[in-house]
C-alpha cells in the first residue's frame, strides 16, 4: 500500500521546472501534496504541472523578485487557500572564472537568485503560517558546496554558505513556532543546471569522473535527492530541524590526504597550471 505523507498539503516548490525541483515537485505529488510549480521559465513550469498526479499549478516567477515572490503566494492561496511545505530550490552557478576575474554582475547575480531568492521565500512563508496560525515545514536546496571550497565558481560557493546561514537563523526563529528548517546537500548530481558548462572542466563533461572518486563511487539522481527533501518535509523528521543533511555519495566526509581518499593520486601541478597559468610558482614553501 502506498503511504500518503502529503495527502492533501500544500506544497512550493521554485526552480520546479527541471532537475532537482521537477523531481521533488513528482515525489510530493505522489504521495498526495498539491504542488505550485514555480519557475521562470512559464512553459516548462506548465508543463510539470499538467504531469503531475495531483492537482497543481504553475506560477512564472523570478525568486529574486519580490512582487514575483508574493505573486506566487498569492496564486496558491487562491487556489488552494493555504500553504503547508516549502522546498526553496531554484539556484544559479554563475561563471566559471578565476576569482581576480569574477565580475561584479555575474556576483550579484548569483546572490540575488541562490540567496536572496532563499530569504524571500522562506520570509513568505513564515509570513504564512503566522497568517494560517499552523507550524510547517521548509527545506532549503543547499550544496556540497555549502560545506566546502573550491578555487572555481566562487559566487556560487559564496551564496551556498550563506544558504547555511538561513537555515540556522530560521530554525532557531521557527522552532518554538512550529516551523523546521532544514536543508539538503547534493554533491554531483547531474542536471540541467550545468548544461551550459557541458564542455567545461568542473561543469557536466567530467562529472561521472568526478563523482567517481566519492565512497558510493558514482553520481547522484534527482530522484535520490527528492527522496531526502520529501524526508525533511513529511512527519518522518519530525524532530529534526536546522540540519543540512549531504546527500553526497560521501564526498564531504573524504579525508583527501590518506590514502584511501585519493592522496597523492592526481599531479597538482598540472591542476595548478590550468587554474593559474604556466607560470604559476608556489609560494610560502
Amino acid at each position: 500500500m502506498t503511504i500518503l505523507r502529503f495527502d492533501g498539503k500544500v506544497a512550493v516548490v521554485t526552480g520546479a521546472a527541471g532537475g532537482l525541483g521537477r523531481a521533488s515537485a513528482w515525489r510530493l505529488a505522489a504521495e498526495g501534496a498539491h504542488v505550485i510549480v514555480v519557475d521562470i521559465n512559464a512553459d516548462a513550469a506548465a508543463e510539470v504541472a499538467r504531469s503531475l498526479p495531483t492537482r497543481s499549478i504553475a506560477v512564472a516567477a523570478d525568486v529574486a523578485n519580490e512582487a514575483d515572490v508574493h505573486n506566487y503566494m498569492q496564486e496558491a492561496l487562491d487556489a488552494f487557500g493555504r500553504v503547508d511545505l516549502y522546498h526553496l530550490n531554484a539556484g544559479i552557478f554563475g561563471k566559471f572564472a578565476a576569482l581576480p576575474d569574477v565580475e561584479v554582475e555575474d556576483f550579484d547575480r548569483v546572490m540575488d537568485v541562490n540567496v536572496r531568492g532563499q530569504f524571500l521565500g522562506m520570509r513568505a512563508a513564515f509570513r504564512q503560517f503566522a497568517a494560517q496560525g499552523t507550524g510547517g515545514n521548509i527545506a532549503i536546496t543547499a550544496s556540497i558546496a555549502s560545506l566546502t571550497g573550491a578555487a572555481d565558481l566562487l559566487a556560487y560557493h559564496t551564496s551556498k554558505h550563506a544558504v547555511v546561514g538561513l537555515v540556522h537563523g530560521g530554525s532557531v526563529y521557527g522552532g518554538p513556532l512550529g516551523i523546521r528548517v532544514n536543508a539538503v546537500a547534493p554533491g554531483i548530481v547531474p542536471t540541467d543546471l550545468f548544461a551550459a558548462a557541458a564542455t567545461t572542466t568542473g561543469g557536466k563533461n567530467d562529472m561521472a569522473q568526478r563523482a567517481s572518486t566519492t565512497p558510493l563511487r558514482r553520481a547522484g539522481t534527482v530522484e535520490e535527492i527528492a527522496g531526502v527533501v520529501a524526508f525533511l518535509l513529511s512527519d518522518d523528521s519530525a524532530y529534526v530541524t536546522g540540519q543540512v543533511i549531504a546527500a553526497d555519495g560521501g564526498a564531504s566526509i573524504v579525508n583527501t590526504v590518506r590514502p584511501s581518499g585519493g592522496a597523492g593520486a592526481w599531479d597538482t601541478t598540472s591542476v595548478d597550471e590550468a587554474i593559474y597559468g604556466n607560470n604559476f610558482q608556489r609560494t610560502g614553501q
